[in-house]
């Protein structure tokens, strides 16, 4: 039997002097090393026979200490302890040591034995994976509000995309380009006075191989040294250094990202540091992430930029039906008057009389309809001017094509933001059209009444009404625009009225107070 406990202690001990991790046996009450393995004494940078006699006090650090504070009393109990520490080597370094602890019998008395593993390079990857995870956040967070910045307009904003570039990647020049066919057009530039006072400015590209090698199939293109005789710097100088040498200046690593929306290369991105090898694969996957957005942006402010040529076109065409239904019938019809008046007064001086009220009559209608008409041409004229102004013109206009007296009542005064006034502008203008094209109306007012913090408007007809069939968005009222114009500026509009005995528009608008 002492033969087989002698072999169990020999083998212990072969594993306690063998052990790749720190092996310590310490003195629960004074906290000194009784003994250790050698590779706790290496772990800490202490000769084996230094190592001895240390207490915990001397190789922990100052910062782990209170975590000690219950050592003793876990391993008495015993528990297991379990920490995750910072230690101190001989030569004043730390170290992060984990600890796993228990009571252990040793010379006859109760102590401790502590499983020691440096896990300085696990903590360091933690730790570096933490900050890359740290910096990825970063990252993700600002693309996200580059994201949200750019779609939040319709205009392009070259300048903008450059800006919100180097908030993510740090550059000694930079330039947005579109394309125009075969030719780069810099829309804006960064880093580079003279360049930046000279946008836009172009670039030719000199056929179709030159295009393809520079948009390099959608992908970034990044040289560490610029003036080397790789092939992709070479063909960079002889594309710059004619006309734009300037973006040379000064830098050795370039960068050119395109951009594209589909099959679609609408522009590039070029980016330049006076570092050499400065732009990582990592730089080259956020600018594209940019590029693309920056690509959409483009492409949303050339649909803008159409939309608005469109609308205006649209608006153009509008107006001349105006004149010409209008202002031009009038005229022409006054013109017919004036040609048979003469005769006609000689004739019959009572029917000349009436003509001759019926020529002013078209003549005062034609100067009201070419006012209002001149109102639209003059944008401003429909914000800067009172409501009740711009409602007696519409009625006037109203009145001069169609015959129909219209009686404008105002009450109160007070100012509307812009984008209200010219809603209610446009229902008013809508209603009074619905009215010449459908009521066979004798009679047509218009009432608008302020009140602090809103206002109430009301056009009311005599004519045929409609039937509750009849109040539909697809019915001839033309209800979908007007109730998409007020529900834009937070309005309430409702129609009422009954067939032979006319109809009634409401708009109400803000608190209406007093109404």
């Amino acid at each position: 039997m002492n033969n087989a406990i002698s072999q169990a202690e020999q083998m212990y001990l072969n594993i306690f002097e063998t052990a790749s991790d720190g092996v310590l046996i310490t003195d629960l009450g004074t906290g000194s090393v009784l003994a250790a393995n050698p590779a706790a004494a290496e772990m800490h940078g202490y000769a084996r026979e230094a190592f001895g006699g240390l207490r915990l006090q001397s190789l922990v650090h100052a910062k782990s200490l209170p975590f000690f504070a219950d050592y003793a009393q876990v391993i008495r109990r015993g528990g297991l302890f379990e920490m995750l520490a910072q230690h101190v080597r001989r030569d004043d370094s730390l170290l992060s040591v984990e600890w796993r602890a228990v009571a252990f019998k040793y010379q006859g008395r109760t102590c401790a034995l502590a499983l020691l593993r440096d896990v300085g390079k696990r903590v360091q990857a933690e730790r570096q994976l933490q900050q890359r995870v740290g910096v990825r956040a970063h990252e993700q967070s600002i693309l996200l509000e580059i994201s949200q910045t750019l779609a939040s307009t319709l205009e392009l904003q070259p300048g903008l995309i450059l800006d919100q570039l180097g908030v993510l990647i740090k550059y000694t020049h930079a330039g947005l380009f579109t394309r125009e066919d075969s030719t780069l057009v810099a829309l804006a530039v960064r880093g580079n006075e003279r360049l930046e006072k000279s946008v836009p400015f172009r670039i030719q590209l000199n056929g179709k191989q030159t295009l393809e090698a520079l948009f390099n199939g959608h992908h970034p293109i990044r040289i560490a040294d610029l003036w080397s005789n790789e092939p992709s710097a070479k063909f960079l100088r002889t594309l710059l250094e004619k006309d734009l040498a300037a973006l040379l200046e000064g830098v050795q690593s370039w960068m050119w990202v395109p951009l594209a929306v589909k099959n679609r290369i609408v522009g590039g991105i070029g980016i330049a540091h006076a570092e050499r090898d400065y732009f990582t694969p990592h730089d080259a996957d956020l600018a594209m992430t940019i590029a693309n957005q920056a690509a959409l942006t483009l492409v949303n402010a050339e649909l803008y930029e159409h939309a608005q040529a469109l609308a205006a076109l649209q608006e153009r065409q509008r107006l001349a039906q105006n004149l010409h239904d209008a202002v031009n019938q009038s005229l022409f019809s006054a013109g017919l008057i004036a040609e048979v008046l003469p005769r006609l007064w000689e004739r019959d001086p009572d029917e000349a009389s009436r003509s001759l009220e019926d020529l002013r009559r078209l003549t005062r209608g034609a100067m009201a309809e070419m006012r209002a008409l001149l109102a639209e041409l003059r944008p401003t004229t429909l914000t800067d001017s009172e409501l009740g102004d711009l409602l007696r013109l519409l009625g006037n206009a109203f009145t001069g094509r169609t015959n129909i007296p219209v009686d404008v009542t105002v009450n109160g005064e007070g100012s509307l933001p812009a984008e209200t006034q010219v809603a209610l502008y446009r229902i008013c203008q809508e209603a009074l059209n619905n009215i010449a094209k459908h009521a066979k109306a004798s009679q047509v007012e218009i009432d608008l009444r302020h009140a602090p913090g809103g206002l109430e408007l009301r056009i009311r007809d005599n004519g045929r009404g409609f039937g509750t069939s009849e109040l539909t968005p697809s019915g001839h009222y033309g209800l979908s625009m007007m109730r998409e114009r007020a529900e834009a500026v937070g309005a309430v509009l409702t129609i009422t009225g009954q067939r032979d005995r006319g109809t009634e528009v409401t708009i109400r608008w803000g608190a209406q107070e007093g109404l």
